[in-house]
């Protein structure tokens, strides 16, 4: 009785988390898609990075504000798209977490701070990913090829993730996003509480941007705005990540992808040589 009471009262932390984690993602959902029908809804549209006037602001006259309020934006739209799409495939370390925490009174902190290490790594590829969305946005506009040519550009991006589907950077990411008792206890040792808990959420955060940057890309292709592809996309990563046969939808991800760049430069090759 003794142990059954026990294991009923351990329930309760654990399914508050567990709620606690799908609420904030339904939230961040529910967030983007009224944004997404707003006026405001380009600040969603990566390409809006490289064609706002607020960059070349940002660049020739940083004391300049007119790019604040469009950079927060943009860095609230990528926070509520972690949030949604990558968040929930946190619960296995989260859940593992709270069993090292549960008789500590500053747990509920100590997760805080777990969570902010986890998209402050996401929020950092965030930054990088665009900077190169820029520099391709960039490119595009001062090359007449590539500017006829910009289906190239999302053949090579689906290539490449599709590539790297295969490759063993992706499994190595993969097992630590997996395992995450292993990975948590050669990290916490619960003397510097705080410190320790924002670097296990940092480096898994590194861990899950190693495992899933390509996919991620792929949003650059297929449009931010779009919640549908995100909503997929996410689905993808949390299977990969948490369930007993992800690895196998990896490879098998993979080859729908590299099939999907073959494909779209038939399409482009044959329209050019039929003349379409």
């Amino acid at each position: 009785m003794a142990a059954h009471a026990a294991a009923l009262s351990a329930r309760g932390p654990r399914a508050l988390l567990s709620a606690a984690v799908i609420a904030a993602a339904a939230l961040a959902w529910a967030a983007l898609a009224l944004w997404s029908a707003s006026p405001y809804a380009r600040y969603l549209q990566h390409s809006a990075w490289s064609d706002a006037a607020w960059f070349a602001d940002l660049c020739t006259t940083l004391p300049s504000v007119s790019w604040a309020l469009p950079t927060t934006m943009h860095l609230l739209a990528w926070l509520l798209m972690i949030t949604g799409m990558m968040l929930p495939t946190t619960l296995p370390l989260l859940s593992s977490f709270r069993r090292a925490t549960l008789a500590r009174r500053d747990a509920a902190a100590l997760h805080g701070l777990v969570i902010a290490g986890y998209v402050l790594a996401w929020m950092l590829f965030g930054v990088i990913a665009h900077g190169l969305d820029i520099a391709v946005h960039r490119a595009l506009s001062s090359s007449g090829w590539l500017l006829v040519h910009a289906w190239v550009i999302g053949a090579a991006v689906l290539a490449l993730a599709g590539g790297f589907q295969f490759t063993r950077l992706k499994y190595r990411c993969l097992e630590r996003c997996r395992a995450p008792f292993g990975f948590l206890n050669a990290r916490w040792r619960g003397l510097h509480p705080k410190r320790e808990s924002l670097r296990i959420g940092f480096d898994h955060g590194m861990f899950c941007v190693g495992c899933c940057w390509a996919l991620m890309l792929l949003m650059f292709v297929l449009g931010m705005g779009n919640l549908a592809w995100m909503l997929a996309i996410g689905v993808v990563m949390a299977i990969e990540k948490n369930i007993a046969w992800g690895r196998q939808l990896s490879r098998v991800l993979g080859g729908a992808l590299i099939a999907a760049a073959a494909v779209s430069i038939a399409t482009h090759a044959f329209s050019r040589g039929t003349g379409m």
